[in-house]
């Protein structure tokens, strides 16, 4: 019902890349910031194409998970494999951190990041913005990071504020540009922390319509959002934690016409009458 029209190309991708292991794997991942446990055991998988949504009122490990997912923070216990291949640790508990800083940096670039406040740099052009990891990161061609940075804020709709600065976008024209950025690394997957949280509504429209035309053409994400229309739009899986566990997860069609959770019914309640 969802996705059945939008997402026919990619079904038509997942279908050849089934038996390829997936994007971003996490098993039984464990979060503490000292005394207090965030994460108490999460598994999520998204395979090439996928797109999940994580839901969840605030405190409930979103947006850590995602950060952890990305190595932004530190777990303490668990996996985190990127297209097959685990993150090499050392040392336990909330000493535990990566072993291989390359590794770290060839995961990182290959999972791009989009937060809540854009995080633009403000003394940078949005061209500028848009082609600085690709160029110092990655150490890629100038002119031909340029073309791709052109390509992808024609493809956000924001081509011509190329040479403008932050300052004078709007917030949904920030947003889009954080989403460029993203794009210009030639990520494996896109990893959205509450894209349209700090927008008002007209602005968040803007910031909506191009994270669906980007599950349109099959871009593997992982989303955390407030947004249960975002997530029933876009979503092939949905994810629901509460207090740093998995509370339920299926189909948009299940989790949001079907729950089974009490939690997940009065969150659904909650967020319907906000």
């Amino acid at each position: 019902m969802f996705r059945s029209m939008l997402r026919g190309k990619t079904i038509l991708l997942r279908s050849a890349v089934n038996e390829q292991s997936p994007v971003i794997e996490i098993r039984n991942l464990h979060k503490a910031y000292g005394q207090l446990e965030v994460l108490k055991g999460v598994d999520i998988t998204a395979h090439a194409g996928d797109v999940v949504s994580l839901i969840g009122s605030s405190g409930s490990g979103k947006s850590t998970l995602l950060r952890c997912c990305n190595l932004l923070e530190d777990s303490q216990q668990g996996d985190i494999l990127f297209k097959g291949e685990p993150v090499s640790w050392k040392g336990k508990a909330l000493s535990r951190q990566p072993a291989d800083a390359k590794q770290v940096l060839r995961i990182r670039t290959n999972l791009s990041m989009v937060f809540q406040q854009f995080n633009l740099w403000a003394h940078m052009t949005i061209l500028q913005n848009v082609m600085e990891a690709p160029v110092t990161v990655l150490g890629r061609d100038r002119d031909e990071v340029e073309a791709t940075a052109r390509k992808h804020l024609e493809k956000v709709g924001i081509v011509d504020k190329c040479d403008a600065y932050p300052a004078q976008l709007s917030g949904g024209q920030q947003q889009r540009a954080a989403i460029a950025r993203g794009l210009c690394m030639e990520p494996e997957a896109l990893l959205f922390d509450e894209p349209t949280s700090a927008l008002d509504p007209e602005l968040e429209q803007e910031v909506i319509k191009v994270i669906k035309d980007l599950a349109a053409e099959g871009r593997t994400m992982l989303i955390v959002t407030h947004d249960m229309k975002l997530a029933a739009d876009v979503s092939d899986h949905v994810v629901f934690l509460h207090q740093g566990l998995i509370e339920e997860e299926g189909s948009p069609a299940d989790l949001f016409g079907a729950p089974k959770s009490e939690r997940l019914q009065g969150f659904l309640r909650s967020t319907t009458h906000a």
